[in-house]
């Protein structure tokens, strides 16, 4: 499997994915970890996690696969959502709450 396939497999894999340095546990950039509070204080419970720092090969291709180069990038239902500052945006609009209810509610 290319690493685009593997890329493509975990944004098909799960409704909430983060291309992040770090864990959510442990995020090692401030940009990393804004993402995921606002993510948590949005409502999301569950959110699937790609630590770039382990993955260099992701790393390396994500900015390829989505035409966004910075980290982190969120990707919800399959689509790029973008980087901490338009996570952020949305939060501030409600708009990542409806979108995250409307994946917990299924």
């Amino acid at each position: 499997m290319s690493v685009l396939e593997r890329i493509q497999a975990e944004v098909d894999s799960h409704p909430v994915v983060l291309f992040m340095k770090g864990t959510a546990q442990f995020p090692m950039c401030g940009f990393s970890s804004r993402a995921v509070q606002v993510l948590r204080d949005a409502g999301a419970t569950q959110m699937h996690t790609v630590n770039v720092l382990e993955e260099p090969e992701i790393r390396a291709n994500l900015p390829r696969f989505s035409n966004w180069p910075t980290y982190p990038q969120l990707f919800i239902n399959g689509e790029l959502i973008g980087g901490s500052d338009i996570t952020q945006e949305l939060f501030e609009s409600g708009e990542l709450a409806r979108m995250v209810s409307e994946i917990q509610a299924r």
